[in-house]
């Protein structure tokens, strides 16, 4: 890895991606770093895929191509599948393990695969892939929907990304709401410990 970094974040709407991603370009600016940032917004108020990408360095597209990705960043097992096209075998894959149920298997039209099955798959084409309970350390936290930024705790901790954990909390005082700052340092810190 140079010192570029490109991280891939996916998810369904409603899990906090967005957010995601604005606390790790946020830590990075702070940090001093240069980054670019790209969401793609699906139906993501009807539970569909939500896609970002934050560069930090000096790239001069916020789109990461198939095998690309430093670090993929998933917040549902089955969106963390479909997107491991965009990794290498040099690539750290984070992963939620708790599935969110789409429409279809919610109505009995579809089934959902195993997702240790998923993550096996996943294992033999990165170099690491470290999976978490996020919701139940958001709860642990103060608050499920605190599980995005426990994402982020694991990003920082297993990512080898050049920003201070203290960027990182700088960022999460400063630019999250301010009711839920100290649950969102608490789940920080308990996705940080996780990973």
């Amino acid at each position: 890895m140079d010192n570029n970094y490109r991280v891939c974040f996916t998810g369904v709407g409603g899990q906090g991606t967005l957010l995601a991603t604005m606390v790790l370009a946020e830590a990075a600016i702070f940090a001093g770093h240069n980054v670019l940032a790209s969401e793609v917004h699906g139906m993501a108020q009807r539970g569909g895929v939500v896609e970002s990408s934050i560069m930090i360095g000096d790239l001069k597209s916020p789109i990461i191509s198939d095998g690309e990705a430093d670090v993929l960043v998933g917040f549902e097992p089955l969106e963390t599948y479909r997107a491991i096209q965009k990794c290498s075998a040099d690539s750290v894959v984070i992963s939620n393990c708790v599935p969110v149920m789409p429409f279809s298997v919610a109505i009995g039209k579809g089934t959902y695969p195993e997702v240790e099955t998923l993550f096996a798959r996943i294992r033999p084409r990165v170099r690491q892939l470290v999976t978490l309970d996020a919701p139940a350390l958001g709860r642990k936290a103060g608050a499920v929907l605190s599980a995005n930024v426990v994402m982020i705790g694991a990003l920082a901790k297993s990512a080898a990304l050049p920003i201070p954990t203290e960027a990182f909390e700088h960022t999460i005082r400063t630019k999250t709401k301010k009711k839920f700052v100290e649950i969102n340092l608490k789940a920080f810190e308990l996705g940080f410990g996780a990973s």
